[in-house]
């Protein structure tokens, strides 16, 4: 899970970094409709919330204290590289509205990639999408957040019949 957290992080810190030392002022074009365009969003998804920026600070620490406390009981690969995903790519906001203008825990999330039928988001923005579409995907299928614990049942019986223990 930390790994998961930790590689978006670093990745949308970066990502971040570059868009804002190389895009202020223009648009490069990529491929299929994405660009690369910078922008400074003080809300939620889609620009939403602008003027309650300091709730945004609140929740996306709130959300990575409560990952980070359940994460001790997650066993479940899936589930840990859901949830991973979904605290760095809070953590990678959260960075934004700590440390950058206009203020701390008022800061403005640094969004550069437009597509032209959605609003420009980010790399932390992907991460948390992606983690909440795994956590939903397993949650449909009833996957717990823990995996059974093995009582070594099969192990041991596949032990006991290959070594000729079976009773025959």
């Amino acid at each position: 899970m930390a790994g998961a957290g930790l590689l978006a992080l670093a990745i949308d810190v970066a990502s971040k970094s570059a868009a804002a030392a190389w895009l202020p002022g223009r648009s490069v074009e990529l491929l299929g409709g994405l660009d690369l365009r910078l922008t400074r969003n003080p809300g939620a998804a889609f620009s939403i919330g602008a003027e309650v920026t300091p709730v945004f600070t609140i929740v996306a620490v709130a959300v990575i204290a409560s990952i980070a406390w359940y994460a001790r009981n997650v066993t479940h690969r899936g589930w840990a590289a859901a949830l991973g995903l979904i605290a760095g790519g809070a953590a990678g906001n959260l960075v934004d509205r700590l440390f950058r203008a206009p203020s701390v825990g008022r800061g403005h999330v640094v969004d550069f990639l437009y597509l032209d039928w959605w609003p420009t988001f980010n790399l932390a923005d992907s991460a948390l999408v992606c983690g909440v579409a795994v956590a939903v995907l397993l949650s449909l299928r009833n996957v717990p957040l823990t995996a059974a614990p093995s009582t070594g049942g099969d192990a041991a019986h596949l032990a006991d019949t290959a070594g000729g223990r079976d009773g025959r």
